[in-house]
C-alpha cells in the first residue's frame, strides 16, 4: 500500500518535497536553501529559527510531488513531472559574515548552474546580500522587486554595512544588479532622509503602502520597470502586522496576502523570475505560528508562477 503522506508524518522538508543536500546531484526547477542566521540584527534577535520553522509549517499545505489542486483556476499546481527539492540549509558559522556569506552566495550559484530557481529561506535581510551577488551567475542584467516596510539603503552603522538595513544599498553597488523596486514602505523606518535621496538617484522606484493602496495592482505594476529577469526580495513585514505578528520590526498600514500574490501574478507576466527570497520571519514573536503560515503559503504561490513560466518556455 502507497504511504498516505499526511502532513504530520515524515520529515519536515518544505512541502514534504524531496531532499537533495548534495548540490551536485541537483535536478530540480526550484531549490529551497536556508539561510538560518540573524546576526546582521541590531534589536530583535530569532530570525534564525525562520528556516525550520516555516519548512514544518509547510507540511500542512504542501503535498509532495502530487501536488495541489487550485480551484479558483481549476488547475493542478506543482505536481510533477515539475520539481522542487528542499536543499537543506547552508553551512553557517554565527557571528562570521565572510564564513556565512561566502557559503551562501557559492551555494546559490551551484545552484543556477543546475538549472533551478533559487528560492532562499532567511534569516534576517543581510542574507540578500550574498544572494545578490551570486546571480551575476545568471549572465544578464537582474530587476530586484523588493516588498518591505524598510527602504534597506543604509550604508554602514559604525563600521558594518552588511547588516540587514543594507541590502538594497548593497546590491545597487553590483554590476549585474539592474532597476529595483521597493513596495509597502511605510512608517519609522531605519534609513535616513539622505539614504531616501541616494535610493531616488539610484533610480529605485519607491512605494509606500499606503500609495500602494490608493493606485491598486495596476497602478503599481505600472510603475515597476520592465525587465528579463526579477529577483523577489520578501521581507515579511511588508506585510501588515495584524497577520505578520512574527517579526522583529512590525508595523501598521502594510501590505495583505491577496495583495501582494496579485503583484507578483503581474510581475510574472512581465518576465523571467530568477531567483527569490523570504527573510526576517521572526518565530520567537509568532505565539499562534501565523506568520511562518503566511510565510509557507507565500513561497508556494512564488512557486506556482515560477512553474507557469517553466511550462510555457518548455512549451517553446
Amino acid at each position: 500500500m502507497e504511504p498516505l503522506n499526511l502532513p504530520i508524518t515524515g520529515i519536515c522538508s518544505f512541502g514534504k518535497y524531496p531532499i537533495c543536500t548534495d548540490l551536485d546531484k541537483l535536478d530540480a526547477d526550484i531549490a529551497v536553501l536556508g539561510v538560518p542566521c540573524d546576526f546582521g540584527v541590531g534589536f530583535m534577535s530569532g530570525a534564525r529559527l525562520a528556516p525550520r520553522r516555516i519548512r514544518e509549517a509547510s507540511t500542512q499545505y504542501g503535498r509532495g510531488t502530487g501536488g495541489y489542486y487550485d480551484f479558483e483556476n481549476d488547475v493542478q499546481r506543482l505536481a510533477a513531472p515539475f520539481s522542487i527539492a528542499d536543499c537543506g540549509d547552508v553551512d553557517i558559522l554565527h557571528s562570521d559574515f565572510n564564513y556565512t556569506f561566502n557559503n551562501v552566495t557559492e551555494s546559490v550559484k551551484k545552484i543556477i548552474q543546475k538549472g533551478a530557481v533559487p528560492f532562499v529561506i532567511g534569516g534576517d535581510h543581510s542574507i540578500s546580500i550574498p544572494v545578490g551577488k551570486a546571480l551575476e551567475e545568471v549572465g544578464e542584467e537582474i530587476c530586484v522587486v523588493q516588498f518591505d516596510a524598510h527602504l534597506d539603503w543604509t550604508d554602514h552603522v559604525g563600521p558594518l554595512k552588511t547588516g540587514n538595513g543594507s541590502p538594497m544599498r548593497r546590491m545597487s553597488e553590483m554590476k549585474h544588479i539592474g532597476p529595483m523596486a521597493q513596495i509597502g514602505l511605510r512608517g519609522m523606518g531605519s534609513s535616513k532622509r539622505t539614504d531616501f535621496d541616494d535610493a531616488r538617484n539610484y533610480g529605485s522606484v519607491l512605494i509606500s503602502a499606503r500609495e500602494a493602496a490608493e493606485i491598486g495592482v495596476d497602478g503599481i505594476l505600472a510603475k515597476i520597470p520592465k525587465a528579463k529577469n526579477y529577483y523577489l526580495t520578501i521581507d515579511i513585514d511588508g506585510f501588515d502586522m495584524s497577520i505578520a505578528p512574527g517579526v522583529a520590526s512590525p508595523l501598521p498600514g502594510g501590505l495583505l496576502f491577496d495583495q501582494e500574490c496579485d503583484i507578483i501574478n503581474g510581475i510574472a507576466k512581465m518576465g523571467r523570475i530568477v531567483a527569490a527570497d523570504l527573510v526576517e520571519v521572526d518565530p520567537l514573536y509568532d505565539p499562534s505560528g501565523a506568520t511562518v503560515r503566511l510565510a509557507s503559503l507565500m513561497m508556494m504561490h512564488v512557486f506556482t508562477k515560477i512553474e507557469e513560466q517553466r511550462k510555457s518556455e518548455r512549451r517553446g
